[in-house]
């Protein structure tokens, strides 16, 4: 009887990782009190702002490069596998409500396709074939922006992204939680954001996963203040999809204007209900079709639209 040979290279890549390490002090972490857990893990997930703050200036030309190629009409197109791709279908997916963005404008890509968002599909983030023809499908452009996601930074789904990527001409970020890691190497843009070993040996959702969500809640919120999707640290692109967001969106043009709530209502019934134009109605006095044009003569800058009506 002959024994399946155990892989290596992949088990000796592991052990050099960071993010795989094993933490002797926390081996009888399971005989500890409800509490004191608790305690460490919240202690451990307190340092990866500290972390994520070490790489600011690198988080920071990735946003600048990513707006500038998003205001010539490119797309945001996160890539990875496991918890990674899920952070990235999550923010992708958080864009349009919050921001009022085009379908297909900030895209997420999980290896595996939808179904990996609730289940494993196996093999599937060890293929940069399967980053390539996801990429191909969406027709991939010199003004879009790839970010490949990964905790290790080793993982073929996001390595194959990143590399397709770059041959389309397309921008490219490699986020990544380990120092000196391939995808950061591979990109035009590195972000290593390194968090340590977890509280649970491997268990990359923990830290490295906060640290991820909190990165890319970054590159596409600051992108989109770039982008004018915002007045002040107001949401005047917010769509109004339901009831709590409708009255989120008279509430914002309220704080904006400081108009009569019958003004509101009045100026959201001459837009269509668009807050950046209501906005700009009872600030400018201007009518809608005004506003409208205002506002795509400015490239829906609100304080350019603002400063064109009042000279």
């Amino acid at each position: 009887m002959t024994s399946t040979p155990r892989p290596q290279p992949l088990l000796s890549q592991l052990a050099s990782l960071t993010t795989e390490a094993f933490r002797p002090d926390l081996a009888e972490i399971d005989r500890l009190p409800t509490l004191d857990i608790a305690r460490l893990m919240n202690g451990e997930d307190a340092a990866v702002p500290a972390a994520v703050a070490h790489r600011l200036p690198e988080i920071t030309a990735a946003i600048d490069a990513v707006a500038e190629r998003m205001a010539r009409g490119g797309r945001l197109i996160y890539a990875g596998a496991g918890t990674a791709g899920r952070l990235g279908v999550l923010d992708a997916s958080e864009c349009p409500p919050t921001f009022n963005t085009a379908p297909g404008q900030v895209v997420g890509l999980i290896a595996g396709g939808p179904q990996a968002m609730v289940t494993s599909v196996e093999g599937a983030e060890d293929s940069r074939e399967l980053a390539e023809a996801d990429l191909a499908a969406l027709a991939l452009a010199p003004e879009d922006t790839v970010v490949g996601v990964s905790a290790s930074g080793r993982t073929p789904y996001a390595l194959g992204a990143v590399a397709y990527a770059r041959s389309r001409g397309a921008l490219t970020v490699g986020l990544a939680c380990n120092p000196g890691s391939a995808l950061a190497a591979a990109a035009e843009h590195g972000i290593e954001v390194v968090v340590g070993p977890e509280l649970l040996t491997g268990s990359t959702r923990l830290k490295a996963g906060t640290a991820q969500k909190l990165v890319l809640n970054m590159l596409s919120t600051i992108t989109m203040i770039r982008l004018g999707k915002t007045y002040g640290n107001l949401m005047v692109d917010v769509r109004a999809s339901n009831e709590k967001l409708r009255a989120r969106s008279r509430r914002i043009v309220s704080l904006a204007t400081g108009a009569a709530d019958d003004e509101i209502e009045a100026a959201l019934a001459a837009t269509d209900g668009e807050v950046k134009h209501a906005i700009l109605v009872l600030l400018a006095g201007v009518d809608g079709p005004t506003a409208a044009r205002l506002l795509e003569e400015s490239g829906g800058h609100l304080r350019a639209a603002l400063a064109a009506a009042r000279t």
